[in-house]
């Protein structure tokens, strides 16, 4: 009998299987077609019924209900004013996503405080351009309890917060996150949202079209920029970089 041949040690070695991160970007950019249509129709339907401010009849029907809330109960109303304007505001959310970008960049994970910048300019600048667009008025009461300049679609505290909650707990989730922790930040993550949503309709500076337009606006921006700049890839690529720079 022939004696064992020995194996071809010069053989190729096999393909490496193709990375995960291919899939994470398919699946951020169906969200995002999936929110950015939501939001244009909402869009279309404000920009068709520019005489009619209340874009449906819950609009109007749950602005009234709440501000009728509101004027009768002054102290639930201060609550909902500190809420708005401290705890979830716009300013406060962009200051702690900016401060997750510090922390990041001092970790060196450069693409990843990028993205985390991105998401958070992005979702302002569209915002900010949505609104001089649109030009929707906002509620109007002869006996407010709040007050806003800016147009009303959409609603910046919506966008805000949504951006903000969407990508720290992406990042969360990224660096490992899981257990009670992960569902204490989610649980933080959706009273923030859904609680800044309604201090805006309880004090009668939005209607329910506006929040829900900020939420899917805000989220969309999240998916959109971590398809283009894949942050799941951060850590990795920085510190390979980092080591190559020393080198």
């Amino acid at each position: 009998m022939p004696a064992d041949t020995p194996p071809d040690t010069t053989a190729p070695p096999p393909a490496p299987p193709p990375p995960a991160g291919g899939a994470t970007r398919l699946r951020c950019l169906w969200w995002t077609a999936a929110l950015a249509c939501g939001f244009l129709v909402l869009l279309v339907l404000v920009l068709v019924t520019p005489g009619r401010p209340p874009l449906l009849p819950l609009d109007g029907r749950t602005d009234a209900a709440l501000h009728g809330f509101a004027r009768a109960h002054p102290s639930v109303t201060r609550l909902n004013l500190v809420l708005t304007d401290w705890v979830w505001g716009p300013t406060t959310m962009r200051l702690l996503t900016v401060a997750a970008a510090a922390l990041l960049l001092g970790r060196g994970h450069r693409r990843r405080a990028t993205w985390t910048l991105i998401a958070c300019a992005a979702g302002w600048a569209l915002e900010t351009g949505a609104k001089a667009a649109v030009g929707r008025a906002r509620p109007h009461w002869p006996h407010p309890v709040d007050s806003a300049t800016a147009a009303s679609f959409p609603s910046g505290h919506a966008v805000a917060a949504a951006t903000a909650c969407v990508t720290l707990l992406w990042l969360m989730r990224l660096y490992g996150v899981r257990g009670q922790w992960w569902t204490a930040a989610v649980a933080i993550g959706a009273v923030s949202a859904t609680g800044v949503g309604f201090t805006r309709l309880y004090l009668g500076v939005h209607w329910p079209s506006d929040v829900l337009a900020g939420w899917l606006l805000g989220a969309a921006v999240v998916t959109a920029s971590a398809a283009v700049i894949e942050p799941w890839k951060a850590v990795e690529q920085d510190l390979s970089q980092r080591a190559g720079s020393r080198a």
